[in-house]
């Protein structure tokens, strides 16, 4: 069901953390504080900023910015290696600070999370102040150094966009009777929603602007989308607010950019392995099944390397890594029989495992015709109990207490977890 938005309703709030990455470095190391801060996933110049502080910022230089080119930028950057474990202990310190304040209805990122605000707290005072409370509590209880933004406005996708209008450390309230003409002061690619091609749309559609955006009809808009997105959209942007789509977890899978130690054959393949243990570990965490397991090489010219194998549902360590070990021997006799890819001396840039096709136990049916299925089923069952022996005694005695090969060194200290964009993991991927 749609609601309309309420005239000079704040109804919700919107929180999103400044710089989060650079800040939380900044906050740890008194001695980065102040200066320009760019979080890298490696120490090297031919990677990407994942994050920058706002000193860094000033010389342009944002997230995706090549390292090499930053530091033509900014001759005083200083690049810190990524610290996932750090960012997700302060996530979840920030988010027992929140609930001091105000309920949380969705953590959209490690960074963001809104917040439907109680009915006494809806006028722009009310609203105001309780951001106030937040901000305070956040330096008081965090650090002074992790800063955020708010935006409170009729529904949570205003409220997002209120975010970004005064950074760092803003708070902007979007009330319906005022709103349309903030946010016709913003370009259409400020619009979260409208990227390079829906904006390319649009300008096909004869609109080009935030305001012409605002006055064509919501069935127009979905001709442009080409989808009930579209008009969804529209109804956004004017305050309503439209149900979240259910989402489903539909793989579980992990991905490592090697260090250039690890740009061999041998140590990407163990890189491989303990990425498949780990994907697994997961896969038993969330009582996850899964039917298939792919795995992809990128090279260092750029080409890419991706197979699958299917099997019966499982999720134990050695099917994956039965798995792992046929789709590696596929790769190597591929190279073996390339010339040209031994000529090049390509060598193995990063490596991802995924598995998907994913089930509940409740959701496997055996086939009754495969007579082989019923001694299957037992070996998966004898390789699940060792692999939850194993999950028990690294969770009570530290991650890698028993593990099946050598685990590569890497200089992050653990090999794939790392914070997607709307995936927040779990501390106990850290120790898996």
């Amino acid at each position: 069901m749609i609601e309309s938005p309420e005239l000079n309703s704040c109804k919700w709030l919107f929180f999103d953390l400044n710089s989060y990455f650079a800040s939380v470095e900044q906050q740890e190391r008194p001695e980065l504080r102040g200066k320009p801060v760019a979080v890298v996933p490696m120490d090297t110049d031919y990677t990407c900023a994942i994050a920058a502080s706002y000193e860094a910022k000033a010389f342009g230089i944002k997230t995706g910015t090549r390292i090499k080119e930053a530091r033509e930028m900014c001759p005083g950057l200083i690049t810190v290696p990524a610290r996932h474990d750090k960012y997700v202990e302060y996530h979840e310190k920030i988010i027992e600070e929140v609930i001091k304040h105000t309920p949380i209805n969705k953590i959209w990122s490690v960074d963001e999370l809104s917040s439907r605000l109680p009915p006494n707290k809806r006028t722009p005072e009310a609203a105001s102040a309780v951001a106030m409370r937040l901000k305070a509590g956040l330096r008081a209880n965090i650090g002074a150094h992790v800063r955020c933004s708010i935006g409170i406005a009729p529904n949570s996708y205003l409220a997002k966009i209120a975010t970004d209008m005064q950074k760092p450390d803003g708070l902007t309230i979007l009330s319906p009777d005022t709103m349309h003409e903030r946010l016709f002061a913003l370009a259409l690619r400020d619009l979260t929603g409208i990227n390079t091609g829906v904006a390319a749309r649009l300008e096909r559609g004869g609109v080009t602007s935030v305001e012409q955006l605002w006055h064509i009809s919501p069935k127009h808009a979905r001709r442009i989308w080409g989808s009930v997105e579209g008009e969804r959209f529209w109804y956004r942007l004017r305050g309503y607010e439209i149900p979240d789509q259910q989402t489903k977890t539909s793989v579980i899978g992990h991905s490592r950019v090697l260090d250039p130690e690890l740009r061999t054959p041998d140590a990407a393949y163990k890189v491989g392995r303990r990425l498949t243990i780990k994907a697994a570990t997961r896969l038993r965490r969330k009582e996850f099944y899964a039917k298939r397991f792919s795995l992809s090489v990128r090279f260092q010219s750029g080409n890419k390397w991706a197979q699958e194998a299917k099997f019966a549902a499982a999720q134990d360590n050695f099917t994956f890594l039965y798995a792992l070990e046929e789709l590696w021997g596929r790769l190597v006799a591929q190279i073996i029989a390339d010339a040209n890819f031994r000529r090049r001396g390509d060598r193995p840039v990063k490596i991802a495992i995924a598995m998907y096709d994913l089930c509940r136990g409740a959701e496997i049916t055996p086939d009754l015709f495969d007579l082989g299925a019923a001694d299957v089923q037992k070996q998966q069952e004898r390789h699940t109990a060792l692999s939850r022996v194993m999950d028990d005694l690294n969770q009570k005695y530290g991650a890698e207490t028993l593990q099946i090969g050598v685990s590569p060194k890497t200089k992050a200290g653990f090999v794939g977890t790392k914070i997607a964009f709307s995936r927040v993991p779990d501390m106990a991927e850290f120790s898996e």
